[in-house]
C-alpha cells in the first residue's frame, strides 16, 4: 500500500460519522433494537448487548443462548465478550451453563470485577452472585437435534452405540421417521443437517453513534457437539471481537479455531487503522486464514469464516471465506445486517473464494 495514502485515510476514520449498527446475518432485530436505543441516547454498549438479547433469548436460534445446541453430552455452553470504546473496557465468559444471556455477564466482568475473562464453574458462580438463576437451556427442539446427531455417530463397521444393538433382527436401515414417529417431517431434516454438518453460528453486533463513540459484543453457544469445555474465538478478545475506538470495531461469526490463528478481529481492526476500507481489511484476514492451509481450497471447503467490521467513519463491511452455501442444490449467499437510521437490511458480504 502507498504510504503516501495514509494521511488521508486517517483523517477520514477521524470525520464525523453517521449512527451505524451492523450485525451477522441472524441479527436483524438485534440492530434496530441497538439502533432504537442509541437514538434515545443510550451508550452504545448498553444499545449491542439489549439488541444480542434477543437472540440469546430467542429459542428459535440454535447458535446462541437459550436453545442453542448443545456439547456432546446434551449440554449447553455459553460465551460471550463484549467491548466498550469509550472506556477502552472489556469482559469475557466462556463455558457458561444455565445462564441465558452470557453477554449481560461478560459486561458484569468488566464492570464489577478487576478481571477480563472468567470461565466455567467460577463463571456461573459469579453470575449467581448478582441474581442470575439457573435454568436448562436445552429446549426439545435442541435435544432432539442432539439424539439424531448420536445416532449418525457410526464406528468403521457401521456400528451406533445408539442402535438397536448387534443381536437385533434383521430389518431394514432405520429411518429417523420411525425412530421419532411424532416429529415434523421438516423439524427431523433440519436436525439431520445440523448433525452431520455442525454448526458453528454466532452473533455478533457493532455500534458506532453519532459521537463516534463505539462498543461491540459477540455471543454464542459454539460448535455443536463440541468436546466439553471447548472454546471458540467469541469470548477471546482479539479473535472474536476487537474494538479500537480509535480506528473501528470488528468480529467474527463461524470456524473459530481458524479465527484465533490469526487473531482475526484485531488483524482486521489494525488493517483499517494502516489505512484499509472495512472491507479490504476483513478480505486480508481472510486470506491469512487461507495461507494456513497452504491455499488449499479442498480443506478449506470443510468450514466458512465470517468477519464484520465498522470503521470510526462509518465505513463498514461484512466478508466471509466463501460466497455462500450450497442448499437444496442452490447457492445461498453469505449476507450480514445493517441499520443506519431506517429499517434494518441484510447486504451481501463480500467473499475471497467462489464455490
Amino acid at each position: 500500500m502507498n504510504s503516501a495514502l495514509l494521511p488521508a485515510a486517517r483523517s477520514a476514520i477521524s470525520a464525523a460519522p453517521r449512527p451505524i449498527v451492523i450485525a451477522s446475518a441472524n441479527g436483524l432485530k438485534a440492530c434496530a433494537r441497538a439502533m432504537e436505543l442509541m437514538k434515545a441516547g443510550s451508550d452504545t454498549l448498553d444499545a449491542v448487548i439489549a439488541g444480542v438479547n434477543i437472540n440469546e433469548e430467542d429459542p428459535e436460534d440454535n447458535s446462541v443462548g437459550y436453545g442453542g445446541l448443545p456439547n456432546e453430552e446434551g449440554v449447553v455452553e455459553l460465551d460471550a465478550s463484549v467491548m466498550h470504546g469509550p472506556t477502552r473496557r472489556c469482559g469475557a465468559v466462556a463455558a457458561l451453563r444455565n445462564i441465558k444471556t452470557p453477554s449481560i455477564v461478560a459486561r458484569l466482568v468488566m464492570e464489577q470485577s478487576d478481571h477480563i475473562m472468567l470461565v466455567g464453574e467460577g463463571a456461573l458462580r459469579f453470575a449467581k452472585t448478582f441474581g442470575f438463576q439457573e435454568e436448562n437451556l436445552l429446549t426439545e427442539k435442541s435435544r432432539l437435534a442432539w439424539l439424531v446427531w448420536k445416532k449418525s455417530l457410526r464406528d468403521a463397521g457401521g456400528h451406533n452405540n445408539w442402535g438397536p444393538g448387534l443381536d437385533a433382527p434383521e430389518k431394514p436401515p432405520a429411518s429417523l421417521r420411525r425412530d421419532f414417529p411424532g416429529v415434523d417431517p421438516e423439524i427431523l431434516a433440519w436436525a439431520w443437517d445440523v448433525a452431520v454438518h455442525p454448526p458453528a453460528g454466532t452473533i455478533n453486533c457493532l455500534a458506532l453513534n453519532g459521537k463516534g463513540e463505539m462498543s461491540g459484543v459477540t455471543t454464542t453457544s459454539g460448535l455443536a457437539w463440541k468436546i466439553p469445555g471447548r472454546v471458540g474465538d467469541s469470548p477471546i478478545l482479539g479473535a472474536g471481537l476487537w474494538v479500537d475506538q480509535d480506528v473501528g470495531a470488528a468480529g467474527s461469526t463461524g470456524r473459530g479455531e481458524e479465527n484465533i490463528r490469526v487473531a482475526g478481529a484485531h488483524t482486521v481492526v489494525e488493517n483499517m487503522r494502516h489505512g484499509m476500507s472495512a472491507r479490504e481489511a476483513c478480505l486480508d484476514a481472510l486470506k491469512r486464514v487461507a495461507r494456513n492451509f497452504g491455499n488449499d481450497r479442498s480443506k478449506l471447503a470443510r468450514f466458512d469464516l465470517n468477519f464484520y467490521a465498522l470503521r470510526k467513519d462509518g465505513d463498514y463491511a461484512g466478508a466471509s471465506l466463501w460466497n455462500g452455501r450450497i442448499r437444496q442444490g442452490q447457492l445461498a449467499r453469505s449476507r450480514f445486517a445493517v441499520n443506519d437510521g431506517g429499517e434494518s437490511r441484510l447486504e451481501d458480504c463480500a467473499y475471497l473464494l467462489e464455490r
